[in-house]
């Protein structure tokens, strides 16, 4: 089976926080695991360097766009690489390849009809003399009155346009702009409303979506879609490949999401590898982001594939809710965050892979906090899974001179083993990550009392046979538990299986073939609480630049 994972395209106006890792951290099990399941898997994501976001950090500066793309995508490959994403391909939208692959989708699509010239009333702002694209425009939403971007209402997900704000300013000067006729390039996405109706009744009765993605895609459907501009005026971005419309670009919302499309092309071109079997019958696809970018992989991306021609339409969209912070929205601006980098420098990646996994705000909204952070570390990863690996292990070493016991593995074990794989891998394909973690922590503590009720530091002096199966049991236990938090917890489980000689890597239960314990060393190491303070006291103080 082929398995295509798209993980959504970050803005490199500015560093990573805490939710973005939330709610792309799933496409990263995703693809560890079906690596281990020995499918053909390609994972692919990049920077989107041509958003008005940058082009406004960059105005802001006094900087070029290309510096501060630059500079944030650089950070962004190393946070991911630390944080052990495993992409195939981590690409950016301003490079030559994505560029042509975008205008020859949008020829394509020109050409079949799908795409066509209108002339439209848009706000202009006669102090920075320009036309304003949707993120130039801020004001506040129609629908429900917060504060909201000219192309979408963070608040009630609201897709606007720029005209339908009150209140309308210029995000640049803050002054209210005028109105005046130009002309652009239109998406006919009225087109697919049957075609995406009848996706959206298929992918809720297969139970592919998350709940989210199915009721906010219904409520643009109910709504009746609308055709979108597919050109902006702008000076950054991929530029519309017509004669005399080279200073328009083609506008961000169709551009990024094509990303995965030229990534998988970029990826067969580097690699000499065949991408169509990603785009063909049969392939099950992941797309892996935050609430906010539903309806673009949920309507304007299927929209797009469907006017392609493209088999098959994404088939399962993961889109988390919110993270928030201490009880508190995320505030960039305010540097209410968590920021990446930051957090790398003082705490271990898995950890932090651990917290946003088992907290995950799947089906509903999920707080970030210091004390459930560090407490979680210190009970569950250091008290729970890295205690059970370091008795297990030490006593081995101390009273056998570290040499494996050989032992057939307790029926009982070898059961519990074989049913974890079984509802952890049925939980991860469902995208239930949560509760595939929560299960195998499940076995971690099984195991933790069942070397307590064996007691094995008496039966080495009361019963030996009885000991080595004790330790037998365990060791099967642990190599089986690294292999299986792979994807979750990828460094821990290569210390654990350094630490067995463990090489084989199958989603299967493994015979554990190692005759002694190497180089025996704690997985996790103690948080003190104290950081808890400390890491409070800097919140919202100055701004990450």
């Amino acid at each position: 089976m082929s398995i295509f994972i798209g993980g959504a395209w970050a803005y490199v106006n500015g560093s990573l926080h805490l939710g973005h890792i939330s709610s792309l951290l799933p496409g990263d099990i995703l693809a560890r695991y079906y690596r281990l399941k020995g499918e053909k898997v390609l994972y692919v994501s990049g920077s989107d360097c041509n958003g008005t976001p940058i082009t406004i950090r960059a105005k802001q500066e006094e900087v070029t766009a290309k510096e501060i793309a630059d500079y944030y995508h650089n950070e962004f490959v190393d946070c991911f690489s630390r944080l052990g994403f495993s992409y195939d391909l981590y690409t950016r939208t301003d490079t030559e390849h994505h560029h042509q692959i975008v205008q020859a989708i949008f020829l394509e699509l020109l050409e079949k009809g799908f795409i066509y010239k209108k002339e439209i009333d848009q706000l202009y702002c006669e102090h920075d003399k320009q036309f304003l694209p949707d993120r130039y425009v801020e004001g506040l939403c129609p629908i429900c009155g917060a504060n909201a971007r000219g192309d979408q209402c963070d608040a009630c997900s609201s897709v606007l346009e720029p005209l339908d704000l009150l209140d309308r300013r210029c995000k640049i000067c803050g002054q209210p702009p005028t109105v005046r006729k130009t002309e652009h390039f239109y998406f006919a996405l009225r087109a697919f409303q049957k075609t995406l109706e009848h996706y959206v009744a298929e992918a809720e009765s297969n139970g592919d979506w998350r709940d989210n993605a199915i009721s906010l895609t219904r409520r643009y459907l109910k709504e009746g879609l609308q055709d979108r501009a597919v050109s902006r005026d702008l000076d950054h971005g991929v530029s519309v490949p017509i004669k005399g419309y080279e200073q328009k670009k083609i506008y961000v919302w169709i551009e990024a999401v094509s990303g995965y499309y030229t990534a998988s092309k970029l990826w067969a071109k580097e690699t000499n590898g065949d991408d169509q079997i990603f785009w063909s019958y049969g392939t099950e696809s992941y797309y892996v982001h935050g609430k906010d970018n539903i309806p673009f992989h949920s309507i304007i991306w299927p929209a797009i594939l469907a006017g392609l021609g493209k088999d098959p339409l994404p088939t399962h969209i993961v889109s988390n809710e919110y993270l928030t912070l201490e009880k508190r929205k995320l505030s960039t601006s305010r540097n209410w965050a968590v920021w990446v980098p930051d957090i790398l420098e003082r705490y271990d990646p898995d950890s932090i892979r651990y917290f946003l996994t088992i907290n995950a705000p799947e089906n509903r909204d999920a707080d970030f906090s210091w004390k459930e952070f560090i407490y979680s570390h210190n009970s569950e990863l250091l008290g729970a899974y890295g205690n059970l690996v370091n008795r297990t292990l030490k006593f081995i070493q101390k009273s056998f001179d570290g040499i494996i016991p050989e032992k057939r593995i307790s029926k009982e074990i070898v059961d519990r083993v074989a049913r974890l794989y079984e509802d952890t891998g049925r939980s991860i394909e469902e995208t239930r990550f949560k509760q595939a973690l929560e299960t195998v922590f499940d076995l971690v503590r099984y195991s933790n009392k069942y070397f307590d009720q064996q007691q094995p530091w008496r039966q080495v002096h009361e019963n030996v046979e009885e000991c080595k199966q004790t330790l037998a049991d365990c060791v099967y236990i642990i190599g089986n538990l690294a292999n299986i938090l792979t994807p979750f917890l990828p460094f821990s489980s290569k210390k654990v299986k350094h630490m067995l000689s463990f090489t084989e890597e199958y989603w299967k239960p493994q015979k554990i073939t190692a005759r002694s314990v190497t180089a025996v060393e704690p997985l996790f190491e103690r948080i003190d609480p104290e950081r808890i303070h400390i890491e409070l006291e800097s919140l919202g103080r100055g701004q990450r630049v």
